[in-house]
């Protein structure tokens, strides 16, 4: 079994991370990061001998919230933890920042993942503000 490292704000590429998304989700439309992960109040990455496998970051209102967003995992990496692990890391910052509540949303095949990781489903609401 490869280990898995999980690194507190590494330095990514959008490389890397187009190639991680590509791979964990269809339809992903290469994008840039940089501006989004400098604004975040952190991310994470998980590395299988220097490759990136894993990822999430944390968005931030500067209070009592944050939000979990591209929690996303290399369909070659999945079922072992990495996830889990990574939410948690992330969690862990936000409390560490004062941070009272993190939210996230999910599609309803996910939720045993988000259970696993200490989330209690609630209700919210989505708008769409592009196609």
């Amino acid at each position: 079994m490869i280990d898995v490292e999980i690194v507190a704000r590494p330095e990514l590429t959008d490389d890397e991370l187009n190639s991680l998304f590509a791979a964990s989700w269809p339809g992903h439309t290469p994008r840039e990061f940089g501006a989004s992960l400098a604004r975040c109040l952190g991310h994470f990455g998980a590395f299988a001998e220097g490759r990136l496998v894993g990822f999430v970051k944390v968005a931030w209102d500067g209070g009592d919230h944050a939000f979990l967003l591209d929690p996303t995992v290399h369909p070659d990496f999945r079922r072992r933890g990495i996830g889990v692990a990574l939410v948690r890391s992330a969690a862990a910052m936000a409390a560490e920042a004062g941070v009272e509540w993190l939210h996230t949303d999910y599609e309803p095949h996910v939720a045993g993942f988000y259970a696993a990781a200490g989330f209690r489903p609630t209700e919210a609401a989505l708008l769409r503000l592009r196609d």
